[in-house]
C-alpha cells in the first residue's frame, strides 16, 4: 500500500475539485468531499495502472506540504 496526498478545493462552479500532486494531470471533482474523494482515488489508480504504458511522467518520491506563516498586515495592504 501507498499513501497519495490529495489536495481538495471548491471550484468556482461549487463543486470540489481533487488533485494529486504527487502525479502530474491528476485530477477529479464531485459534488460533495466524498465524491472528489472517491473520484480522485479512481483517477490515481487509473493512472499508476497507464502511467509506464503511456509514457507519463512517475508519481514524485517525495511531496511534502506544509505551512508558511504571513503577517496580517500584508493581507491588509
Amino acid at each position: 500500500m501507498k499513501t497519495y496526498p490529495v489536495i481538495l478545493e471548491r471550484g468556482l462552479d461549487g463543486w470540489i475539485v481533487a488533485t494529486c500532486p504527487s502525479i502530474h494531470g491528476c485530477i477529479s471533482q464531485g459534488q460533495t468531499r466524498a465524491e472528489a474523494l472517491a473520484n480522485i482515488r479512481e483517477a490515481i489508480e487509473l493512472m499508476l495502472e497507464t502511467i509506464e504504458e503511456k509514457g507519463w511522467e512517475k508519481p514524485l518520491e517525495f511531496l511534502e506540504v506544509t505551512t508558511i506563516d504571513i503577517e496580517a498586515e500584508v493581507l491588509h495592504e
